[in-house]
């Protein structure tokens, strides 16, 4: 008789266990998360070895899904205010929106994209890396100039969930210097390369003065679907607070350039308010 419960059970967790598996292939990965090493929810991870196969990685990967980590809870007094989730959307009145490009500044798709932005008189946030920031600081001095917000993706780009508490600061730091030195002032904003937060990030980022910030829209710019894919997904997600994905640097960016002429002008003629959000000081 014990036997037969014994297999009884393991049946019916093998089922759950199978049942389980079906429902995460028919949806995808993108809501699924693993505990890194400090026990924080973390994209999953796939096998690397070393620097160079984490710079590799795809994107896709660590995507979020925009669920939770918006709003501004108030810091005890005295005390700096560390997230648990990265925010998503921007509050604020009326039809507004942020657009964000990540991995610049790059000197052939970055600079176009400031002259579309120039030409409608909108700013947008740049999540520079600081390896990029230091070769072309004159297209900080740009950003700065015209009214955008710079803010901190990091030196060189890695998975920070496979650092050192050591080493993520070192990639904060040195990236917050070298935009200071270039923008003029240091970031208040700081993203996390592949979207893959964990404690150390988190409360790293607040001790340099940064509050994190990830996206609500996806463009999907980094697999170059073509531009009118790109124009497509921001259309159709846009809202109010929402927050755009898009990269200026990390491959050809072309089609993103592009699809900027095509949507921004169509997000102001339907009303939206293109912007950078404020700090919320707490």
């Amino acid at each position: 008789m014990q036997k037969d419960q014994l297999l009884t059970r393991l049946l019916t967790r093998r089922r759950a266990l199978l049942a389980g598996a079906a429902a995460v292939s028919a949806a995808g990965t993108a809501g699924l998360y693993a505990l890194g090493a400090d026990a924080e929810p973390v994209r999953p991870t796939a096998p690397a070895a070393g620097p160079q196969a984490a710079r590799a990685l795809k994107p896709s990967a660590y995507r979020l899904q925009p669920l939770t980590g918006y709003g501004a809870p108030a810091a005890a007094p005295g005390r700096t205010l560390v997230r648990r989730a990265p925010l998503l959307r921007m509050s604020g009145r009326g039809r507004t929106m942020v657009l964000t490009f990540d991995d610049g500044p790059d000197p052939r798709y970055t600079p176009a994209i400031l002259d579309i932005l120039a030409e409608y008189e909108v700013r947008a946030m740049f999540f520079v890396c600081g390896e990029m920031a230091a070769a072309h600081p004159g297209l900080l001095a740009r950003m700065s100039e015209e009214g955008h917000v710079v803010g901190n993706h990091t030196w060189s780009h890695p998975l920070l969930t496979r650092l050192t508490r050591r080493q993520i600061r070192s990639q904060m730091e040195r990236t917050c210097d070298v935009i200071e030195e270039a923008y003029g002032e240091r970031p208040e904003w700081f993203r996390a390369p592949y979207g893959a937060w964990n404690r150390a990030a988190f409360q790293i980022g607040a001790e340099l003065g940064m509050e994190p910030l990830a996206w609500t829209v996806d463009t999907l710019d980094w697999t170059a679907p073509g531009t009118r894919s790109i124009v497509g997904r921001v259309e159709n997600g846009a809202a109010p607070g929402v927050v755009v994905l898009s990269h200026d640097a990390g491959g050809d960016r072309s089609q993103s350039v592009h699809a900027l002429r095509d949507y921004l002008p169509e997000l102001l003629d339907s009303g939206y308010h293109v912007t950078v959000p404020v700090r919320q000081y707490t």
